[in-house]
């Protein structure tokens, strides 16, 4: 897209700038994806049909992709990064989680296996094991 004018350079500068915010609805996120591997691929200058060989999905299915539709699933995504070599990004999308330096000694190597839940303040009274009461 060239920028010429001051709308259009405006413009530009919007679409190349956007982040993704948790304030964002699904549809928008997914919009943005599409169009941020759409201009990478413009940039490369590579064609959809190249890419989509290249990662082993239709030319259609990349479509898809670059329009932001909820159709395209996680592994498609990732087939496409890897033909465009961006596929250690998803590291900082999914970073793996450190256990803190307590953690690792009560664990002593061990891997969690399951969460522990949040304690709530609010519970009532324990139960216990009372015996019933004798009708008088």
């Amino acid at each position: 897209m060239a920028c010429k004018s001051l709308i259009m350079f405006l413009v530009c500068y919007i679409w190349r700038t956007m982040q993704i915010t948790s304030l964002m609805t699904d549809a928008a996120v997914l919009s943005e994806i599409g169009h941020r591997v759409e201009r990478l691929r413009l940039e490369r200058n590579i064609t959809q049909a190249e890419l989509a060989r290249e990662a082993g999905i239709s030319r259609r299915t990349l479509v898809r992709l670059e329009q932001g539709e909820e159709r395209v699933g996680a592994a498609t995504l990732l087939r496409v990064l890897r033909a465009l070599g961006l596929l250690e990004g998803v590291e900082q999308l999914v970073p793996e989680a450190l256990p803190s330096p307590i953690e690792q000694l009560r664990t002593q190597g061990r891997r969690r296996q399951r969460a522990t839940g949040s304690k709530r303040d609010d519970v009532a009274a324990p139960w216990t094991w009372d015996a019933p009461k004798a009708d008088s």
